[in-house]
């Protein structure tokens, strides 16, 4: 059996592969991923603002616009698979290339829809196209930073990255009410351009050499197309450990969607707010938490890895890290959504307003502190296939949040906002427990089924 004092990582000074790029060079690195990252928050949380718009324009109800949302989930999960896929073979920096045209054809397409069925397909491409985003960026920043520095990197990363959940809303809901939403989605598919060309002339390669599978070839042709199966990813899903806090991830964020998807409705109704920009600006704290909370989470989680090596003589446990999602995930989350709740069930006028966008914020807060040392966790334990555990971990979550987010809007309507927030906060909960017993029998879990965690060679 193994003990919680047999190290699966020791300490080692073999750290040359991370000086590969200049601090500045990382940095740089750091803002474009970033700047591929926003780019899915903002094509998903512009969208939600606009639904009683795009309900209006294409003659349809909001429950059935709504589905627009459960299917880019869906998307996000079938695209961060292929795309994480194919970088595992061809390199990063490909894949951010590859997936621009699709972006850009789906958002056009997005804009151009008379129908229901149009713009449901179109959505599938745009958000296909984008979804590379977060998986990659995790990947290139474990590519670059070593073990204690990754937390903080990968929270600067999702901070910055989040900071499309904080200003989207508003611009979608501000552009469905002043300017068009079709207009925004030619605006979306610009700012694809943009990326691409960022990416084309300033962005290197950050695999580790050799670790390429187009390298291993000894015999290639000039264009070389190569099958890789998409769906691979997900059988690292069969290990323990990366099942248990990819399902920790899924209950925390159904909190967020159960408070932001059907905002029209709740918060919207409540309080009489019928302006979509206004609707728009209650996603402001939701999303600036997340951008605060995004790298103080990730800083601490760095910290706790260190101070657990030092109690520990200098040996290392990857579960040391998920001990920094305590805060979010046993007092934010569950308090935040469950209160949101019973403000909006109970509490009128300008007070309960406040109180709710307050929730919002420590949501947003809470959220970021249980997500982003879990994604560093994955990254960790998972060096080698960093962004495949990430695309594995995000599509699963994905398909279970789409689920979810479909029953929202029907719960609310049968059974009221409290109580749909009420079941939230239980999962959430739910959720926390099961990273308690992650971080009490991971050693086990890990020895348990072997998906090819880190060694010391690959992973100082």
């Amino acid at each position: 059996m193994v003990s919680e004092e047999s190290p699966l990582l020791a300490s080692t000074t073999h750290e040359a592969i991370y000086d590969r790029f200049a601090p500045n060079q990382k940095r740089w690195i750091v803002f474009l991923v970033s700047f591929a990252g926003l780019l899915p928050m903002f094509v998903s949380a512009t969208f939600v603002p606009s639904i009683p718009q795009i309900t209006k324009d294409l003659g349809s109800t909001h429950a059935t616009v709504s589905l627009t949302v459960s299917l880019s989930i869906l998307a996000a999960a079938v695209g961060s698979l292929v795309w994480a896929a194919y970088s595992a073979f061809y390199g990063r920096r490909p894949m951010y290339l590859w997936g621009v045209p699709f972006l850009c054809v789906g958002s056009c397409g997005v804009a151009m829809s008379t129908s229901l069925r149009g713009l449901l397909f179109w959505r599938f491409v745009q958000t296909f196209g984008c979804s590379g985003g977060l998986p990659l960026g995790a990947g290139v920043i474990g590519d670059i930073y070593k073990l204690e520095e990754r937390g903080t990197a990968i929270g600067i990363f999702f901070g910055a990255a989040l900071f499309g959940l904080a200003v989207a809303p508003f611009l979608g809901g501000a552009a469905a009410q002043y300017w068009s939403w079709r207009n925004l989605q030619y605006s979306i598919g610009a700012w694809g351009l943009l990326q691409m060309l960022l990416i084309y002339f300033s962005f290197p390669e950050t695999s580790h050499p050799g670790t390429l599978g187009i390298g291993k070839l000894t015999r290639r042709r000039w264009i070389h197309i190569t099958w890789v199966n998409p769906l691979s990813s997900l059988w690292l899903l069969r290990s323990p450990n990366l099942f248990a806090v990819m399902l920790v991830q899924s209950l925390v964020l159904i909190s967020d969607y159960v408070l932001l998807v059907p905002m029209a409705l709740t918060i919207g109704v409540r309080y009489d707010i019928v302006n979509e920009a206004i609707i728009g600006a209650c996603f402001l704290p939701n999303g600036l938490g997340n951008f605060i909370g995004a790298p103080i989470a990730g800083r601490l989680s760095d910290t706790v890895v260190r101070r657990w090596r030092e109690k520990r003589k200098g040996v290392w446990f990857p579960e040391d890290r998920l001990r920094a999602t305590w805060i979010g995930g046993l007092f934010m989350v569950p308090l935040s959504v469950g209160a949101s709740g019973l403000i909006t069930t109970y509490v009128g006028g300008t007070i309960g307003l406040s109180l709710n966008l307050l929730c919002l914020f420590v949501n947003g807060m809470g959220v970021s502190f249980v997500l982003n040392p879990i994604s560093s966790y994955n990254v960790d334990v998972m060096h080698s296939r960093s962004v495949e555990a990430t695309a594995a971990n995000a599509a699963a979550r994905s398909l279970i949040i789409s689920a979810a987010t479909a029953l929202v809007i029907p719960s609310i309507e049968r059974i009221g906002v409290g109580w749909t927030n009420t079941i939230a906060a239980i999962l959430a909960l739910i959720g926390q427990g099961i990273v308690f017993l992650t971080i009490r029998y991971g050693d086990r879990m890990r020895a348990s089924v072997n998906v090819g965690f880190s060694t010391i060679e690959n992973n100082p």
